[in-house]
């Protein structure tokens, strides 16, 4: 019976996100196409297609690295961002826009998103590093927090030195999902493949954990390690998203919390269910943001900002002692 009622959820989230797909391909700022010939077919599998499935993955590899750092830290209010990714990320972009102009080859080879993905992965290392390692969670999460000011303060000199990029920086700080191409897709579909097959292996050290560390240890799991290795899928997942959509708020945060009551506590379908909510909100997002002011179109991180915002506001108003419902 509890596997039945785990498939009914999961189909319909899956039927939900078809139909997202299906709206985002037909729907846009300039109005629906339905023709299939001409202009209309290249603006909706070249263009408005892989958008739709770009922002969904990129939602989908948020949502699941939120999932992951809240049973991982054991804390509600944690998200994809909170080892320093985002800074990082942020700083990737910043040095590629303010050296590209000495003529670097590697730098041209690398690109935005190369950087945007090599500056989330160095993030997350420093707080490796500046944690001293990866045993205890307190310290890591600290170590991020201190990071993301450093990192955030080298983006701010960036900004001095060069205040012609301040609006290209913008642009990604809010997230922005209209570059979104097939290769995109290709990298986060291969990405999101790795960290959701990876993540549901090693589910049962999520389990553990929700019991308490020092239980945990007691039923012979090598903690360690298995941390190290979530702590990679955070961080694959997290770069991947945030190297082709920007800085997207609030999807890794909220998308946990909209499916928590679906998975009944166990640790495998939370984040399967994560992970389809996260697409679920994005994709629903970038809706919002292409045809709300159409043809004029506001960045999608704008609208995650504002839904995530109103949700959480509503789960502690009802939750008023602690964030969990």
């Amino acid at each position: 019976m509890q596997k039945n009622h785990f498939l009914g959820k999961l189909s319909g989230l899956l039927i939900l996100s078809a139909v997202l797909v299906l709206l985002g391909t037909l729907l846009g700022s300039a109005g629906s196409s339905w023709n299939l010939q001409g202009s209309d077919q290249t603006i909706l599998f070249d263009i408005r297609l892989p958008r739709s499935l770009g922002a969904y993955l990129a939602g989908a590899l948020l949502g699941l690295a939120g999932g992951i750092a809240q049973s991982l830290f054991r804390n509600p209010l944690a998200d994809p961002y909170l080892l320093g990714s985002a800074s990082g990320a942020l700083l990737g972009v910043g040095s590629i826009l303010c050296f590209a102009y000495l003529g670097n080859s590697w730098l041209e080879v690398i690109g935005l998103n190369g950087g945007a993905f090599l500056g989330a992965l160095i993030g997350v290392l420093a707080s490796l590093v500046l944690a001293g390692g990866y045993r205890s969670s307190l310290r890591l999460l600290l170590s991020g927090v201190v990071i993301s000011v450093i990192l955030g303060a080298a983006n701010s000199l960036f900004t001095f030195i060069r205040p012609d990029l301040f609006q290209s920086i913008q642009s990604f700080m809010l997230g922005n999902t209209t570059l979104l191409n097939w290769s995109g897709v290709e990298m986060m579909t291969i990405a999101l493949f790795i960290c959701i097959l990876t993540t549901l292996i090693i589910s049962p050290v999520l389990d553990a954990l929700s019991l308490g560390e020092n239980t945990a240890r007691t039923l012979g799991l090598p903690l360690d390690q298995l941390r190290l290795i979530l702590i990679g899928i955070l961080a694959l997942a997290t770069g991947c998203a945030v190297a082709q959509t920007g800085l997207v708020a609030f999807v890794g945060l909220a998308a946990p919390h909209l499916v928590r009551k679906l998975s009944g506590g166990r640790q495998r379908a939370q984040l399967v269910f994560s992970c389809l909510s996260g697409g679920i909100l994005l994709l629903s997002s970038d809706l919002i943001a292409r045809t709300l002011f159409a043809p004029i179109e506001i960045p999608v991180g704008v609208v995650t900002a504002v839904l995530g915002g109103i949700y959480l506001l509503v789960l502690l108003r009802r939750a008023p002692i602690g964030v969990r419902s």
